[in-house]
C-alpha cells in the first residue's frame, strides 16, 4: 500500500498531431461547469435562460488575457532581460496564468457584457460566485498532471511524489511534498458549498455572494501559499500572492459589510432583457432548478 500520492507520468497526450494538455482541459471543463452552475442559480433568481453563457463569451477571453498579464507583470524576469525572449510572453500554452488577473479580467469582460445586455452586474456576479470556485478546483487538477505548485517536503500519508526533474533546487533529496493543489481544490469545493448553503438561508444580493467568494478563497490561499516552495517574488517576509490575498480579503470584507445596507428590493432585476422588461426575483432555493 502506497504511503503517498503518485504523480502522473505525463500531462500531455497527442491525438495525431494535436496535443491535448491536461492543464488546458481542466480550464475548459471548469469553465463549462461554472457556466452551468451560474445558469442554474441565475434562472432560480428569475433571470433569463442563456444569459450567463452570453456573459461568459466576454468574460472568458478577458479572463485569460488578464491572467497572462498578471503572470508576466509579477514574474517579469522570466521574459525580459539578458538571455530571455520577450516573444515568450505570448506562449500561453507553456503555462503561466495568474488567478488574480483572471478574476480581474473576467470581471471586466462580464461588466462590459452586462452593460451590453442591460442586466445587473452584481446579480450576475452573485450567481456565478460558487461556480467560479468549482472551476478553480477543477483547474488545479492540471497542476497535478504538470507536477507543479506543490508545497514543502512531507512524509504524511497524502504526500505527493514528485519526479526529480520537477523538484526545485535545494529539494532534490526530497521525494514527497505537500499536495497544495489538492488542498486548494478541497478548500474551493468546501467554500462553494458554504456559499450556496448561506445563500439558501440568507439572500445574498448586491454582490455579497461574490464578496464572500473573494473572502473565502483568499483566506484559504494565504495558508496554502505559505506552504508552496516554487519560485515567487517576495515583498518583505511574504510572497506576492499572500499580500494580494490579504488586500483582496480586506476589500471584499469592506464591500460585504457596506452592501448589507442594500435591501433586496434595491437589486435590479437580474433577467431584465434589452427591452427593460421586469422579471421577479425568487428567493434562493425556491426555484425548481435550485432544489
Amino acid at each position: 500500500m502506497l504511503a503517498y500520492i503518485p504523480s502522473p507520468s505525463e500531462g500531455v497526450w497527442h491525438l495525431g498531431p494535436l496535443p491535448l494538455r491536461a492543464y488546458a482541459l481542466g480550464i475548459i471543463i471548469g469553465a463549462l461547469v461554472a457556466i452551468w452552475i451560474g445558469e442554474r442559480r441565475y434562472q432560480a433568481r428569475g433571470g433569463r435562460a442563456g444569459l450567463i453563457g452570453d456573459v461568459a463569451i466576454w468574460a472568458i477571453p478577458f479572463g485569460i488575457i488578464g491572467a497572462r498579464i498578471y503572470h508576466v507583470a509579477t514574474d517579469p524576469e522570466l521574459y525580459f532581460g539578458e538571455g530571455r525572449n520577450v516573444t515568450d510572453v505570448f506562449l500561453i500554452w507553456k503555462g503561466g496564468l495568474g488567478i488574480w488577473g483572471a478574476v480581474a479580467g473576467g470581471a471586466l469582460g462580464a461588466w462590459i457584457a452586462c452593460r451590453r445586455y442591460g442586466v445587473s452586474f452584481s446579480a450576475v456576479a452573485d450567481a456565478v460566485a460558487p461556480g467560479l470556485l468549482v472551476a478553480q478546483a477543477i483547474g488545479r487538477i492540471g497542476n497535478y498532471f504538470n507536477q507543479e505548485l506543490f508545497g514543502k517536503p512531507t512524509d504524511l500519508p497524502w504526500a505527493l511524489e514528485i519526479d526529480p526533474e520537477n523538484r526545485p533546487a535545494g529539494y532534490l533529496d526530497s521525494a514527497t511534498f505537500h499536495p497544495t493543489f489538492l488542498y486548494e481544490l478541497l478548500w474551493n469545493l468546501a467554500a462553494a458549498a458554504l456559499i450556496i448553503a448561506i445563500d439558501r438561508k440568507v439572500k445574498l444580493t448586491g454582490g455579497r455572494a461574490f464578496a464572500l467568494y473573494a473572502m473565502l478563497y483568499t483566506s484559504g490561499r494565504v495558508w496554502i501559499e505559505s506552504l508552496r516552495i516554487d519560485a515567487a517574488n517576495h515583498i518583505g517576509p511574504f510572497r506576492l500572492n499572500v499580500w494580494t490575498s490579504i488586500i483582496v480579503f480586506v476589500l471584499a470584507l469592506i464591500y460585504f459589510i457596506a452592501a448589507r445596507r442594500r435591501t433586496p428590493s434595491a437589486e435590479p432585476a437580474p433577467g431584465a432583457d434589452d427591452d427593460s422588461s421586469v422579471v421577479a426575483i425568487d428567493e434562493p432555493g425556491t426555484g425548481p432548478s435550485d432544489r
